[in-house]
């Protein structure tokens, strides 16, 4: 599978079977985080790899939001937690100045590499970030001092998805020099 075609399949996943995800992959998983871009190569991510169901259903039951519940989270055999370690100068020093947070952009990179991975072992993945950091943090053992910003539900997709996924043109998107002036005749796409 080349890179556009992993692009194409990647979707958000809210169905998981019962098949638990392997070892290897989770590593492989780990290791496309690892070699991630980050601010002054400062590598702030970490990840938490939670395959206990225990544990799962404990962040289902005690640390997802209201009103949006994310319940399929309980279906998932793998749930990444993505953590951030803030006791990095380059980041700490570079939102101070820029007010912009970088171990946020870092992690995102990192975990988004994890997703196109997934896709390309035939996983599913779901992103999460409708849950209460400090109750993840309590259940998981994370220190204080940690970030979590984003959990990913991954694992084996139930039954065929195989709904269209709607995009906005790239017209809508990308600008030529200035906000809103169109770059060209885009709006097929790069892909076709």
């Amino acid at each position: 599978m080349n890179l556009e075609e992993i692009l194409r399949r990647r979707h958000s996943v809210r169905a998981f079977d019962d098949r638990p995800v392997r070892l290897e992959d989770i590593l492989a998983l780990g290791e496309a985080a690892r070699l991630a871009p980050s601010a002054c190569n400062s590598q702030t991510w970490r990840f938490v790899a939670v395959t206990d169901r225990g544990l799962i259903a404990r962040i289902c039951d005690e640390a997802t939001r209201p009103f949006i519940r994310n319940e399929f989270l309980r279906q998932a055999p793998l749930v990444i937690v993505g953590c951030s370690q803030l006791d990095v100068v380059a980041n700490r020093l570079g939102t101070a100045i820029t007010g912009i947070e970088y171990f946020q952009i870092d992690l995102g990179i990192a975990m988004e590499h994890m997703v196109l991975r997934a896709t390309e072992l035939g996983l599913g993945t779901c992103w999460i970030g409708w849950f209460r950091e400090n109750k993840v943090k309590r259940i998981l053992g994370i220190p204080r001092r940690i970030r979590v910003s984003a959990m990913l539900a991954v694992g084996y997709p139930r039954g065929e998805e195989t709904r269209a996924h709607s995009r906005k043109p790239l017209s809508e998107i990308l600008f030529a020099d200035r906000w809103g002036e169109p770059l060209g005749p885009i709006d097929s796409g790069v892909f076709g």
